[in-house]
């Protein structure tokens, strides 16, 4: 007696078909993913960072990279507003002939200047008058923001140099990072956060690698049988 339709069907294995999806499927899915947008300008802009945070330590330590001979920390608010407390002063090296008046400078304190704006024995001020006296220079000078000149003239002999430019705020970060949290936040964090991307980014490789190999041996025991 012949089978109904209904009873072959029964009889018949029932197949499935799986559907796998390729590289070039899993690109196209993941492009839409704003994490895979933002990936690529995470290392760039990290090193950015990076960098904008080790340069003013690099021209601090070693002005000579920008053409100076010296610089310093304002530490004091007796150049404000020209230059406030807090920022980094890079000095050039010149010769006593050379200055003149309004001229910023940096000097060593002759005595009778009780204020260091850039540290022991070294004082940033305005050049207010040139004074010639028994045939050598000396220089008046004067904080913007005091009232009155320093009490003392400045010889030649105690001239640093003139100040070039200033970088408002550099001086704090450098001292921040001269501290133990500063050392911890600015250096270490970052260069953690550095090696853990790269490690990431070894691992993704390595593992998408690996799956690539596994998914051509499958295709071709597929088809094999």
């Amino acid at each position: 007696m012949a089978a109904t339709r209904s009873e072959r069907q029964e009889k018949e294995p029932r197949r499935f078909i799986l559907a796998i999806p390729t590289d070039r499927t899993k690109e196209t899915m993941s492009d839409g993913s704003p994490t895979e947008r933002v990936r690529p300008y995470v290392k760039p802009l990290a090193l950015l960072a990076l960098v904008l945070l080790v340069a003013p330590f690099v021209v601090f330590a070693v002005p000579e990279v920008v053409g100076m001979e010296g610089s310093y920390v304002v530490l004091t608010s007796s150049m404000s507003p020209t230059i406030p407390a807090g920022s980094m002063i890079l000095v050039n090296d010149v010769p006593a002939a050379e200055i003149q008046r309004d001229d910023v400078i940096t000097f060593e304190s002759p005595g009778g200047i009780d204020e260091t704006s850039t540290g022991p024995d070294r004082i940033t001020h305005r050049v207010v008058a040139v004074v010639e006296r028994n045939g050598t220079t000396y220089f008046r000078t004067q904080g913007d923001a005091n009232e009155e000149p320093d009490p003392s003239l400045v010889p030649p002999g105690n001239l640093v140099g003139r100040v070039a430019f200033h970088v408002p705020l550099a001086g704090r970060v450098v001292q921040f990072a001269n501290s133990d949290v500063g050392v911890f936040g600015l250096v270490i964090v970052p260069a953690v956060l550095l090696a853990l991307n790269e490690v990431y980014n070894l691992y993704s490789a390595a593992s998408g690698g690996d799956g690539g190999e596994d998914r051509n041996d499958d295709d071709d025991e597929a088809q094999g049988e």
